[in-house]
């Protein structure tokens, strides 16, 4: 049996992981971590020093900031760890990339094999389509605090690497007066209701 410690396990993701966990017959939930504690046939500690179990893997659908301070965990007891936060600034991204040369470090913005399926398609229509001004726009709900989404960026980021990484992303137009560039990845975010997640990438013909 895989003992795992899920981190944010107090969040919506969180939950879903726990559910997951409980319909396995190959893995279990040893402890998990969040800033509110709440009533759990298991352990759940605010802070990771606290932590007693000994977890095979670390889960983590958190925070930035709750991400690095569990790998620094992961990395003092050689946990490996898989992270599906997203946010991340590009110092944090730097300390999760050391971290990962000590411990097995599985980072992904999304899980879903759809949403890398169209990550790959989009990259390919993206060579297909050059004369095209290219538009991502994602909506979450209004609980979600990052943005853009991570998915967003993974979409973007495979298109732009497609095209020899020549793109910029613009994510606010409000204060640019000026002409539309070429070579610009527009990403927009819409927050609001209860929409789990939905990105529409546009590929806008200019002839």
């Amino acid at each position: 049996m895989i003992k795992v410690l899920i981190n944010g396990i107090n969040g919506r993701m969180g939950q879903e992981v726990l559910k997951a966990i409980n319909n396995s017959s190959d893995f279990e939930v040893c402890c998990g971590v969040d800033k509110e504690i709440f009533e759990s046939p298991f352990p759940i500690y605010d802070n990771v020093n606290l932590i007693k179990e000994k977890p095979d893997v670390i889960i983590d659908f958190s925070i930035p900031m709750a991400s690095i301070n569990i790998l620094e965990y992961a990395n003092s007891n050689s946990i490996p760890t898989v992270i599906a936060t997203t946010g991340f600034s590009d110092e944090q991204l730097s300390l999760i990339n050391i971290h990962s040369k000590s411990i097995p470090v599985f980072l992904s913005s999304n899980m879903s094999y759809e949403v890398n399926l169209m990550a790959d398609m989009v990259s390919k229509l993206a060579t297909q389509l050059k004369d095209s001004d290219i538009e991502i726009v994602e909506t979450h709900h209004r609980n979600k605090i990052d943005s853009p989404s991570g998915t967003a960026l993974i979409l973007a980021n495979s298109i732009n690497e497609a095209l020899n990484n020549e793109m910029d992303y613009q994510y606010n137009r409000h204060s640019v007066r000026q002409k539309r560039p070429e070579k610009e990845i527009g990403i927009h975010s819409i927050r609001g209701g209860t929409e789990v997640g939905k990105h529409t990438v546009l590929f806008l013909r200019r002839k």
